[in-house]
C-alpha cells in the first residue's frame, strides 16, 4: 500500500504538470493540497533537486515565491518525428547488451542533439 505522501506527491507533480507552460504558484500548490506552506516549499524543493520540477523565483503580490513547472514533457506525434528508431532496421537488436544500443547509435544521438552531425561532418572533412 502506498505511503501517504508519495500519494500527496504524486498529486503535487501532476498539478504542476497540470498547469503547463503557465505554471502553478508555490502557494497554489500547498493550498490545493491541503499542507501548510512549509510542507509544500519542502516537497517543491525536493522536486526541484530531483530535477523533477522547474523553480522560478517571482514577486507574486507584493511577496517573492516561486513558480512551478514540470520538466516532463507531453510526447505527441511531434516530438517522435524524425526519430530514427521508427524506420531503423536493426531496431529488433537494440537494446541494452544488444549488438546496438541506444547509447550508442549515432543516429539516434545526431537526431536528439543536432551539434553531433555537425561535428561528425567536420571531423570527417578535415
Amino acid at each position: 500500500m502506498p505511503k501517504k505522501t508519495d500519494i500527496l506527491e504524486q498529486k503535487a507533480l501532476k498539478l504542476i504538470y497540470d498547469a503547463a507552460e503557465s505554471g502553478l504558484l508555490q502557494s497554489e500548490l500547498w493550498k490545493n493540497l491541503g499542507v501548510s506552506s512549509r510542507e509544500g516549499s519542502r516537497m517543491a524543493k525536493k522536486f526541484e533537486e530531483k530535477d523533477r520540477i522547474v523553480r522560478d523565483k517571482i514577486l507574486s503580490g507584493g511577496r517573492w515565491t516561486y513558480r512551478l513547472y514540470s520538466k516532463k514533457v507531453l510526447v505527441t506525434l511531434d516530438t517522435v518525428e524524425g526519430c530514427p528508431c521508427l524506420i531503423c532496421r536493426e531496431v529488433d537488436k537494440c537494446f541494452s547488451g544488444g549488438t546496438v544500443t541506444p547509447n550508442t547509435c549515432l543516429k539516434l544521438s545526431a537526431w536528439i542533439d543536432p551539434r553531433i552531425e555537425i561535428i561528425e561532418q567536420t571531423e570527417t572533412t578535415s
